[in-house]
């Protein structure tokens, strides 16, 4: 436990920097190849899961949607972009040899990426162009902290699970403390950062970001339950792959990107 404990912190010593350095200290151009990066580790990630299942998705045309996704995020150009990957999904659905039942799996595992990779990894390259690099560190800080308290509360008072049958580990005390973490430091940090003025705006922003967060978590869990794997990768030494590091954010990233919005525009 305690070389893991090692491997795990001197693993983020490493990576912390440069995704804190890149968002804060360079352009916005910075953070579309962060993002794009990301994408790009965390899709192939998901192709293996997905074939944990049976589907076989075309990663070619998946993985230029998703990077055009990312670049498209909140921009006229993200409808085309869709539309023009189901095209090429379908058109080349029609020369696989296969069971009729395969060729739904094989589509949808190719097309599910862009809204669950691309479009969340886009909002957050959206989120630094529209209200800066503070609002996106500050997302981050919000997932980390409950995270973390997540995984504490839950070790100290977890009794009760909070979905046995997708994530055994995690517990309701565990996720209320992850809750108390990540919603009290929007709450104090919001209206500094992020100019959310008003109690109540402040704690809606900060529920929408760990609720999300956490049900992203487990949705991750329930892919990797059915794919039979316990990580969606060993990338990263002692935290598993990148999708196993960004599950809660592909969740929360689009809810804060649109409160967020939500809130300047009242």
């Amino acid at each position: 436990m305690g070389h893991f404990i090692l491997v795990r912190v001197l693993s983020a010593l490493v990576l912390l920097p440069l995704v804190l350095g890149t968002i804060w200290f360079l352009p916005g151009w910075g953070t579309l190849i962060l993002a794009e990066l990301v994408a790009l580790f965390a899709l192939r990630e998901f192709g293996t899961l997905a074939a944990g299942f049976g589907a076989r998705p075309m990663m070619g045309v998946a993985t230029v949607g998703v990077m055009a996704t990312v670049a498209t995020v909140t921009h006229v150009l993200l409808v085309p972009v869709f539309a023009v990957t189901t095209l090429l999904v379908g058109t080349l659905s029609l020369g696989r040899r296969c069971r009729d039942q395969q060729v739904l799996l094989d589509i949808g595992s190719s097309l599910f990426p862009l809204l669950y990779v691309g479009v969340p990894l886009g909002t957050l390259v959206a989120l630094r162009a529209s209200s800066g690099p503070e609002a996106v560190l500050l997302l981050l800080a919000a997932i980390m902290v409950s995270d973390s308290a997540q995984y504490y509360g839950g070790r100290t008072w977890g009794r009760t699970p909070l979905a046995s049958s997708i994530s055994p580990n995690k517990t309701v005390e565990g996720a209320v403390c992850g809750v108390a973490g990540g919603v009290g430091l929007i709450l104090v940090l919001s209206e500094p950062v992020l100019r959310v003025t008003g109690w109540p705006s402040r704690v809606l922003l900060g529920v929408a970001v760990v609720g999300l967060g956490i049900v992203g978590d487990l949705f991750e869990s329930r892919l990797k339950r059915g794919a039979g794997v316990k990580d969606a990768s060993t990338l990263i030494p002692g935290h598993g792959g990148m999708l196993d590091r960004v599950d809660s954010l592909l969740f929360a990233a689009p809810g804060f990107f649109f409160v967020l919005r939500l809130l300047s525009d009242s």
